[in-house]
């Protein structure tokens, strides 16, 4: 039987005291140790998410959930004492007194309906990348995390690495001076594998082990369809995902957004692909299989004079969507990577592949440049750790939220290309296009609506 929302929340008021405050554990009787529950444990991450937090020495994983019961079986080898469930809103009521924290690791679509219910809950939350669907989801999350005072992170792991660690410590110390510009990229070839032109693919049976109820959770209902939506290329289509842009951003601008002191864009401009311009029907239905996106930041102490900084971000399989012309230009006998960020300074640039080290340019200039020393750590690990220890995480919400916020107006900009969207951020506003504004939240399906989220 199905939880409703009025028996799920009136099951855990009797709670709402011993969870309110920070890092008091139900798992203090127990050793000190971590009571965690893992929602989504399929596909590539779902599993190395899984796999990370019952790693942890202090964490027993006590509770998982998956709308696939092939994906339960999987991890119910590995954490055998666990107790299983296909929906996540029973497991929150059945484990509310039990558990201390989550993580989700599910389709986009449903990263706020998760993650706002638990943290409601008192509950400590990892939250897969991006932060949400929509911009309305992502500071309503942000907001909450404030407001109960948890311990949250966002699944950009490479942060947490000494590659981006010892990028935003060259940047902050101004090796390459006052900065100019920001191009970021990714461009990876398997990538052209997850931008299908398939509007509307042809319905098939659900299999037996999927709930693709569930698994739709608040997005309009539509047919099952074979080896499509489930297990990885939901991304593709408007309603579950956000596009490569929103996919991969979180973790190509998360070093240059801690390092430069941004905060909210006061406009973002889109370009797609012609196809996608030219079909009614592929943008009613999926995201454009190429972006460049320009957001404008304010300008701070880290910009040359104090000016508004550009950011551009390239993504796709068309050729004048791959790099920046001007990295050519610049340094003619360098390697772009597929995947990175380059900034520009007034005295040379920082180019960042994305999961490797920072490169100084040009290299001569800087080859005796001493690297700053810093430490990588376990990005799960590190959220947990900052559980039990109060320590701090690398993206809590505070921080990876606004960014957030960023990305996904990047994806905005993408549905209305060629229109330069003016952003309020205190109001929460698109100020010069209702359709942009339109966007920035979901009306959410009959029977999964949460007061708090999504259209009224």
């Amino acid at each position: 039987m199905q939880t409703t929302r009025r028996q799920f929340l009136h099951s855990l008021v009797p709670l709402a005291g011993a969870l309110a405050a920070p890092n008091i554990l139900r798992a203090a009787n127990l050793n000190g140790r971590l009571q965690h529950a893992c929602i989504g444990v399929g596909g590539m991450m779902g599993f190395n998410d899984f796999n990370n937090f019952r790693q942890h020495p202090r964490t027993d994983v006590v509770a998982i959930c998956d709308v696939d019961a092939l994906n339960l079986e999987r991890a119910m080898k590995e954490v055998p004492n666990a107790r299983p469930y296909r929906d996540w809103r029973e497991m929150l009521a059945k484990e509310g007194g039990k558990i201390d924290s989550i993580n989700a690791t599910v389709p986009d679509h449903m990263h706020a309906a998760i993650c706002f219910t638990a943290m409601q809950a008192g509950k400590h939350t990892y939250c897969q990348k991006p932060m949400c669907h929509d911009v309305a989801e992502v500071r309503a999350l942000t907001q909450l995390a404030a407001e109960k005072k948890l311990k949250t992170q966002l699944g950009n792991q490479h942060a947490s690495g000494g590659g981006d660690r010892m990028a935003v410590e060259y940047l902050k110390a101004g090796v390459i001076g006052k900065i100019k510009h920001v191009y970021l990229c990714s461009n990876r070839a398997s990538g052209a594998a997850y931008r299908l032109d398939m509007p509307k693919p042809p319905p098939a049976p659900v299999p037996a082990q999927l709930d693709w109820n569930l698994w739709l959770g608040t997005a309009p209902e539509r047919p099952y369809a074979a080896d499509v939506y489930h297990p990885s290329k939901w991304r593709t289509w408007l309603d579950f995902g956000t596009g490569w842009s929103g996919d991969i951003g979180c973790h190509i601008f998360s070093a240059p957004w801690k390092a430069l002191n941004l905060k909210a864009p006061l406009s973002i401009q889109a370009r797609v692909n012609k196809e996608w311009m030219a079909s009614p029907e592929l943008r009613a239905q999926l995201w454009a299989r190429a972006n460049h996106i320009t957001w404008v930041f304010p300008g701070n102490a880290l910009t040359v004079g104090g000016q508004p900084l550009t950011v551009e971000w390239f993504d796709g399989v068309e050729p004048d969507f791959y790099i920046p012309e001007e990295f050519r230009k610049l340094y003619p006998g360098e390697r772009f990577p597929q995947e990175a960020a380059l900034i520009l300074g007034e005295n040379g640039a920082l180019l960042l592949p994305h999961s490797s080290g920072p490169q100084l340019l040009p290299r001569e200039k800087f080859a005796a440049e001493a690297r700053p020393v810093v430490k990588g750590e376990n990005h799960y690990h590190a959220f947990i750790n900052s559980i039990l220890d109060n320590t701090p995480c690398e993206s809590p919400f505070e921080i990876s939220g606004p960014m957030s916020e960023a990305v996904i107006l990047g994806t905005v900009a993408t549905r209305t290309p060629g229109v330069k969207l003016e952003w309020d951020s205190q109001a929460l506003k698109i100020t010069n296009s209702g359709d942009a504004n339109a966007l920035l939240r979901r009306s959410y399906r009959q029977g999964w609506k949460i007061d708090g989220l999504g259209a009224p």
